[in-house]
């Protein structure tokens, strides 16, 4: 299954896939729940997510897919591949992530591997990883700080994190200082940019 709401992206990989003569692609989607939805209706051996789709993240839907469909494998595929995002997939026992620059050859010999039991991390995601090390951010820091940065005021944040604001400002407060940067826009385009987001 390939889940990726890019339509040309989605449609060239399934033609590409498609001339492989052990691949078969049983199902597409555009979005996380579609993916859901799509998994469980057509149960493939393998789901290629991209990472950020409307919805549900490719992580989400990994971590859904292992507890409601264990024996589908799953995979990313990112042109986001920042450092707490590949974290972040292993832990939700994701067995694939590759960058979207790959040649679509490279990809089916992955999807391969990856149904065969393997896993496949992309080298230099995988190094860039190792140096960036863990987020300081506790989740709830991380939770609130996303929702700030869009630039939300701390009141919708509060009703959004069914927080109270003082709560909500405590939060930013620790991030923004944990993440050394002079307000709460800064350490969420900070934090975004190490994949902590």
């Amino acid at each position: 299954m390939l889940a990726d709401d890019e339509h040309l992206i989605r449609g060239a990989l399934a033609a590409l896939l498609s001339l492989e003569d052990d691949l078969l692609v049983v199902a597409e989607a555009a979005t996380g729940p579609e993916a859901l939805a799509m998994a469980m209706a057509h149960r493939p051996d393998v789901a290629v997510l991209d990472l950020q789709m409307p919805g549900t993240d490719g992580v989400a839907v990994a971590t859904s897919l292992r507890a409601d469909l264990p024996d589908c494998r799953t995979m990313i595929v990112t042109s986001h591949g920042r450092p707490g995002h590949l974290k972040r997939a292993l832990t939700a026992g994701v067995r694939g992530f590759v960058p979207k620059t790959v040649s679509a050859q490279r990809l089916a010999e992955i999807i391969r591997a990856v149904h065969a039991g393997s896993r496949y991390v992309d080298p230099e995601l995988a190094a860039d990883a190792v140096s960036a090390g863990d987020s300081p951010l506790t989740v709830r820091e991380a939770e609130v700080l996303e929702l700030a940065a869009d630039g939300a005021p701390v009141a919708e944040i509060a009703g959004r994190a069914a927080l109270s604001q003082g709560t909500v400002r405590n939060y930013l407060s620790s991030a923004v200082s944990k993440l050394g940067a002079e307000n709460r826009h800064t350490a969420a385009r900070i934090a975004r940019s190490r994949g902590w987001l």
